[in-house]
């Protein structure tokens, strides 16, 4: 991915975890209860862009924001 899309993504990540009321803390404590070794500073980077996201913990992360790949992904 470019570095524009991947900053959209974690835009959008971001945005989602607002929307769920959860810190970046928060949500990286979840995925780490469901499996995926993420710190918060990891989730940080990717609300920027500045990590990628792998499919693991997009198909958790899409799980407990209760969002769609559609609000994920969107450009």
């Amino acid at each position: 991915m470019n570095i524009e899309t991947e900053k959209k993504i974690g835009n959008n990540i971001r945005k989602l975890r607002e929307r769920a009321g959860l810190t970046q803390e928060m949500l990286a404590a979840k995925l780490q209860v469901n499996g995926c070794d993420i710190t918060r500073s990891a989730v940080a980077k990717i609300e920027v862009g500045q990590r990628h996201v792998y499919p693991d913990e997009i198909i958790l992360i899409k799980q407990i924001l209760k969002a769609e790949y559609n609000e994920i992904f969107e450009l």
